[in-house]
């Protein structure tokens, strides 16, 4: 009896956790059902924000970059602006119209890829191996060759079509930079670079002008860069540059670059020359020459013969010297010590503050030298001094004295007011690219010898540039005019041309200064250093000049600075020559005058209405 109750017993708790465990199971999957249906639901809400993160936030650019997966774009460049000269007539650059090849080895068939490749370099002139590897490559789109001309794309057209190859070479329009006067206005002008990029010059500093917009030519390619449909290419129309009108005037310019070129020849000028020939009312650079200068059409190569003919001897860092040599404009990167040139500032100043007049008899007496702060200063005319002079014959006779003299009457601080004015100490912002600017001493550190030898235009440096457009100021009746060498843009779609206005800044002298400074220089032309210079028929005003192309270098620096005509300034013209060493020695009144006479009867176009000499 007790087996059987224990027995039931037994049964009973069996029963009762039997009724628990099912219990307990049954709420462990409810459980785990509501923890799956909520993961369920959690990730079915991650996926819905994801995918509309994706759709609204990122739908536009993930079809951008769907399209360009499936898309193959194949860019040709547009037609660079025209330059023009100063007529308006004449082109000085011009983008004639030429042709590339490209290949997509994708779809060149496997058989055809030697044969295409051998076609290619034989009548690109390429290496064959280079050529395969392009052909071969798995890439969508590779460079053959740029600028080609259409007598050589029409070849490859007629043999393509003979092979029966219809896809994977491509033939698009293309454009060259040209030059139809070779080396004329080199160093204005500037040239470009392989990918049609202004690199120097006008070309650089109005890229954005004159670079126009790139087309282009659209596909459809599935993921190896095969063609997708045969819907064809999308062709987006490249947009033409602007052209440009420079001030330059060829005829002037042509002028100014052949006298150089003979000047420089004639008396030996070891480091070259330039000219700058400027309309003193307006700013506008006429001519810029530069000697040696380059072929723009080859403007790697150097014409010099000599130099050609050691090229290939030269180490590539010879070769980049020499080239940035040549490319170099040194009328608007350079400074020289003007000399004599630059006691048209002294006399200006002076003039201006009252100090003297230009027909004080005896005012001035040249003894030779003179003695500033313990240091004698001699005249360049020391073994025969001038004696008596006023201001008009002290110019005229180039006397160091007398300009000493008057530097130290206008003081430090009042001369440096006057080189401010003047435009020496800053730059001119003429529009070409690499603007040098002046070397002075700082006001503070001017003493009485420094002052001295600053008046009479030594120990300190300007450029050019500079010099022309101070004696401009002198020339248009006192006002400082910004030079510059473009006078216009012309739109390439509409043919909108927009003039650019002519700059000026403070007044620097009065206009009875100026008029008497201009007769100085007249008298300067007429019976003084200048005198060869002079042109039969137009009254010509000047200044010569010589000084040492730095300290104890055995080196010199001749110039002549004039106008014309003296009554009514149309024309400025500076000419500076380096390190002449020939026969005809290096003073300016010596070698630089006569290229300025020779210039100016050849320019006497330029001389409209103007009144001949008396």
């Amino acid at each position: 009896m007790s087996n059987i109750r224990k027995l039931s017993k037994k049964m009973k708790k069996k029963k009762e956790k039997c009724k628990f465990v099912e219990k307990t199971g049954t709420l462990t999957r409810k459980k785990r059902l509501k923890n799956m249906i909520f993961v369920s639901v959690l990730i079915f809400s991650i996926l819905v924000i994801r995918i509309g993160w994706i759709q609204f936030k990122r739908g536009n650019e993930l079809q951008n970059m769907a399209y360009i997966q499936h898309t193959m774009e194949r860019s040709f460049n547009p037609k660079r602006g025209t330059i023009y000269d100063a007529t308006g007539k004449k082109i000085l650059a011009v983008s004639a119209s030429t042709e590339s090849v490209t290949v997509n080895p994708v779809n060149i068939k496997k058989e055809d890829k030697e044969k295409v490749a051998k076609k290619l370099s034989e009548l690109f002139d390429i290496d064959y191996e280079t050529v395969l590897k392009r052909v071969s490559k798995k890439s969508s789109i590779e460079n053959i060759a740029k600028k080609v001309d259409n007598e050589k794309t029409n070849e490859l057209r007629k043999w393509l079509k003979e092979n029966n190859i219809l896809t994977g070479v491509n033939i698009d329009v293309d454009t060259k930079r040209y030059y139809p006067y070779n080396s004329l206005a080199s160093q204005i002008i500037g040239f470009c670079g392989s990918d049609n990029q202004g690199l120097m010059g006008i070309e650089s500093k109005y890229e954005n002008e004159l670079k126009g917009k790139s087309g282009s030519i659209v596909k459809m390619t599935d993921a190896r860069g095969g063609n997708l449909d045969d819907k064809g290419e999308q062709y987006i129309d490249a947009t033409d540059g602007n052209d440009i009108i420079l001030s330059i005037d060829a005829t002037i310019q042509g002028i100014a670059e052949k006298y150089l070129e003979e000047a420089c020849i004639d008396n030996v000028c070891t480091d070259g020359g330039n000219i700058i020939i400027m309309n003193p009312k307006t700013g506008d650079i006429l001519a810029i020459a530069g000697y040696p200068n380059y072929n723009l059409n080859d403007p790697f190569v150097p014409m010099n013969e000599e130099l050609r003919a050691n090229w290939e001897n030269l180490t590539p860092e010879q070769k980049n010297l020499e080239r940035q040599k040549i490319w170099r404009n040194k009328a608007i990167s350079d400074a020289y010590e003007p000399g004599s040139t630059f006691k048209l500032i002294t006399a200006s100043a002076a003039l201006e503050e009252g100090i003297t007049d230009t027909d004080n008899s005896g005012e001035f007496c040249c003894t030779g030298g003179i003695t500033i702060a313990g240091v004698r200063i001699k005249c360049w005319r020391y073994y025969r001094p001038h004696g008596p002079e006023s201001l008009r014959e002290a110019l005229m006779n180039s006397c160091n004295p007398v300009f000493i003299g008057l530097g130290q009457k206008l003081g430090v601080h009042t001369y440096y007011s006057y080189l401010q004015k003047f435009g020496f100490l800053q730059s001119t912002g003429v529009d070409l690219p690499g603007e040098g600017t002046s070397i002075f001493l700082k006001e503070e550190k001017v003493g009485p010898v420094e002052l001295g030898t600053i008046a009479f235009g030594q120990r300190f440096e300007i450029t050019p540039i500079q010099m022309i457009t101070a004696v401009s100021a002198i020339a248009n009746g006192g006002e400082y005019v910004v030079p510059r060498t473009v006078k216009a843009i012309v739109n390439s779609k509409t043919g909108e041309v927009r003039e650019f206005e002519v700059k000026k800044k403070d007044r620097v002298i009065s206009e009875e200064t100026s008029k008497k400074v201009l007769s100085m220089m007249e008298t300067v032309v007429a019976e003084g250093t200048g005198k060869n210079a002079q042109v039969d028929g137009y009254s010509i005003g000047g200044k010569t000049g010589t000084s040492e192309d730095g300290v104890n270098t055995g080196k010199y620096v001749t110039s002549f600075v004039g106008v014309a005509p003296v009554d009514d300034p149309q024309i400025a013209i500076l000419i500076t020559l380096y390190n002449p060493t020939g026969e005809g020695g290096h003073q300016g009144g010596g070698v630089a005058a006569p290229i300025a006479s020779e210039i100016l009867r050849r320019s006497s176009t330029i001389f409209r209405n103007c009144k001949t000499t008396k």
